[in-house]
């Protein structure tokens, strides 16, 4: 029997983070021909976009990556969002993995976007699959309940030397970690600056910005250059850089999480571990052609379980809350796994290929696009 021949379509370097335990299996399955590709990354300087390579992408090669331009021939496709040209990739199996959960509504706009198009959608939890099946938006769309690939290596344990991993940024093993993880928009890395580092002085403090607020085409400069000065001053505190792509080690790594609209809220929850929420005026908060931002008003979301504050100066005692979480926070957070999550039993890339593997040999690449 003649091999899979499959494509990774990546897009940006962090979507890989969503792929990677897919990945390693793929790569070790001689059943399959596996090859990737990438969208061109681009800074902003002045008023130009310039294409870049981040030097991660020769770690992957020199690892044994295969990439390519090519879109036809192709058996099976993996895509982290929604492809603008799925045509050119020629009669193939179009396989949608969600580079991030989350509240915000992207998925659901760029679906409408592509309404001749059909994707096999792996969700990870109940609520993502009632949503895109009941979407207006769903068209010949197929959407399978499978878990989350991306968090399997953390739930495996392959993440568990945390002291090995603090050590590496010169913070303090023997300290409680604060995750700061703001997404670019909409975001809050300018209200909480000032107060952040002040009021985690005794814990370790680890931000991760989005990789789109590095590169200046989406979100300002200021945003990294803000973190990247301020970060000097505070000994306890480290700024991730732009090629640490992958964030699943830091939810190991973290005992909290602080952020406003991230999918790293939504996924920290899943290692039963507590965070706080910067409530944003989300009834404000819209599209440029009008539609919500979000799909989940952040003032309610994961309300009872994770901490919501309106203000810098609560960081501190929001941390202390998420270290001893109440009964009722336990409580909360259990109810929310079950709702969002879909057996969080590190088996999830197992059920994604054995389904992908099934809709293939089924004939599914026969109907798509």
């Amino acid at each position: 029997m003649s091999k899979i021949k499959l494509l990774f379509r990546i897009g940006y370097i962090y979507h890989k983070a969503a792929f990677d335990p897919v990945i390693e299996r793929l790569l070790a399955d001689d059943s399959y021909d596996v090859w990737f590709s990438m969208t061109t990354e681009y800074k902003r300087r002045f008023i130009f976009n310039v294409p870049f390579r981040p030097l991660v992408i020769d770690q992957w090669k020199q690892s044994g990556y295969r990439f390519t331009a090519e879109t036809k021939g192709f058996d099976i496709v993996i895509t982290g969002d929604t492809l603008g040209n799925a045509a050119a990739y020629g009669k193939t199996m179009l396989v949608f993995l969600n580079h991030g959960t989350g509240i915000k509504n992207v998925l659901y706009r760029n679906l409408a976007r592509v309404p001749d198009d059909r994707y096999q959608i792996f969700v990870e939890g109940n609520h993502r699959a009632v949503s895109l099946r009941n979407s207006p938006f769903i068209g010949k769309n197929e959407v399978h309940l499978i878990g989350l690939p991306k968090l399997d290596f953390g739930l495996h344990g392959r993440y568990d030397d945390v002291a090995g991993l603090l050590s590496r940024w010169g913070l303090d093993p023997r300290k409680k970690t604060v995750l700061f993880a703001p997404t670019y928009k909409p975001t809050c890395l300018y209200e909480v600056r000032k107060d952040l580092f002040e009021q985690t002085a005794d814990h370790n403090l680890i931000i991760k910005l989005h990789p789109y607020s590095w590169t200046g085409r989406y979100a300002p400069h200021r945003h990294h250059r803000i973190y990247e000065k301020t970060v000097r001053k505070y000994p306890h505190a480290v700024l991730l850089p732009f090629d640490e792509y992958d964030i699943v080690p830091y939810y190991v790594a973290a005992d909290v999480v602080l952020s406003e609209a991230s999918s790293t809220v939504f996924d920290f929850i899943a290692f039963k571990k507590f965070g706080i929420v910067y409530d944003l005026p989300c009834d404000r908060l819209k599209h440029s052609d009008g539609q919500p931002l979000l799909e989940i008003d952040n003032r309610e979301f994961l309300k009872g379980a994770y901490i919501h504050i309106d203000s810098g100066k609560n960081i501190g005692r929001a941390v202390q809350q998420c270290l001893r979480p109440t009964p009722e926070m336990i409580a909360k957070a259990d109810e929310y796994r079950d709702r969002y999550f879909y057996r969080l039993d590190g088996k999830a890339t197992e059920r994604f290929i054995q389904k992908m593997h099934t809709l293939y040999r089924e004939g599914g690449h026969e109907n798509i696009p």
